[in-house]
């Protein structure tokens, strides 16, 4: 008997939505550049513009909207034309927060959360500061931001400082915070690959670079993808996924008995790191694999690196669990019966 065919890697990419499948296709039929002058150009941007103002309207926002190439474009634009003197991002940041702000300074995880204390003497400093804090991390599943107004977005607002949330992880699955950046990624809630965007609360707040997107993005407009983004929010979020909430949570229990499951902080619902008693995470990222589960080690862009992970020992792991650590992580046509499999399967292995 073939083994399953289960995919439980949606933190890295998730199957995209069949809306937001279709209205990719129909934007591809819009072929003209949304920049030219002449009717068909026209045409595309109309459609450009429609696209980004339903993105605003599912997501609730009323600031502006650039279009990206993903989040590490995003991530690029907003650290890099931030109209700010210093960088602070939290120490379990996604990597490409670190190469978007290679001179940032870093800010310690306490107890699951950023270290309020260590964030209130830098942002003393001299100089307008952007601190980047990501709404749930990619590779533990802790939410950094639980509040739509938060307390931590509140403290960098009173020091006259700027807050980009990167919430490639939280969007389209729960409310965004009140910050003056957010970054979106389309793959990771249903959209295409291709797509994502920077949300600016004032385009004040940056300096502009010249090119599309009102000169603050040079390139061609992906018109395409910008449908098949605003297709996907539309689609609606985690309340219309194949398993609830409680049964997402009943599998963490479940995980619980034969696994360590590393739950720093305030967990969300659908990422999960799991330690396994006693085999490499590269072990059992193959033992797993054969048997028909797709999950990984990290997040996408470095699990296949063998250093330890940055973030897990930013939450203080210790380096023998970290070693052990794999990511299980649900999306929107992950079945019930799939935990399940999952579960057992995993009891089989390490048993």
């Amino acid at each position: 008997m073939a083994p399953p065919n289960i995919y439980l890697d949606h933190a890295a990419t998730t199957p995209i939505l069949p809306p937001a499948r279709d209205a990719w296709l129909q934007g591809g039929a819009i072929w003209a550049n949304p920049s030219s002058p002449h009717a068909a150009g026209r045409a595309a941007r109309a459609a450009l513009e429609d696209a980004r103002v339903r993105v605003k309207t599912a997501l609730g926002w009323q600031g502006e909207v650039i279009f990206t190439s993903g989040a590490s474009e995003a991530l690029a634009l907003g650290l890099g034309r931030a109209k700010a003197q210093r960088r602070l991002v939290s120490a379990v940041e996604h990597d490409a927060v670190f190469r978007a702000a290679p001179d940032a300074a870093t800010v310690p995880v306490s107890g699951g959360g950023i270290d309020r204390d260590v964030l209130a003497t830098a942002l003393g400093e001299p100089g307008r500061t952007i601190v980047a804090v990501q709404s749930i991390n990619s590779e533990t599943g802790t939410v950094l931001l639980p509040e739509i107004h938060d307390p931590l977005v509140e403290q960098v607002r009173a020091a006259g400082g700027l807050f980009l949330a990167d919430c490639s992880q939280s969007a389209g699955k729960a409310p965004l915070p009140d910050a003056d950046m957010i970054v979106l990624s389309g793959h990771k809630l249903g959209g295409p690959i291709g797509i994502g965007a920077l949300l600016v609360r004032d385009f004040a707040m940056l300096e502009p670079s010249g090119g599309q997107e009102r000169g603050y993005r040079a390139g061609t407009e992906n018109l395409p993808g910008a449908l098949g983004l605003a297709a996907a929010l539309e689609a609606g979020g985690i309340e219309g996924w194949a398993t609830t909430v409680p049964q997402r949570l009943a599998f963490r229990e479940r995980l619980q008995s034969c696994a360590e499951v590393i739950q720093p902080g305030t967990p969300c619902s659908h990422i999960f790191a799991v330690a396994a008693p006693r085999m490499s995470a590269t072990a059992m990222l193959i033992r797993m694999d054969a048997a028909g589960f797709a999950i990984s080690a990290g997040s996408a862009c470095s699990s296949g690196t063998l250093k330890q992970s940055r973030v897990l020992q930013g939450f203080g792991i210790d380096p023998d669990t970290a070693k052990r650590t794999v990511r299980v992580s649900i999306g929107w046509n992950t079945a019930p019966e799939d935990l399940d499999a999952f579960a057992t399967a995993w009891a089989q292995v390490n048993g």
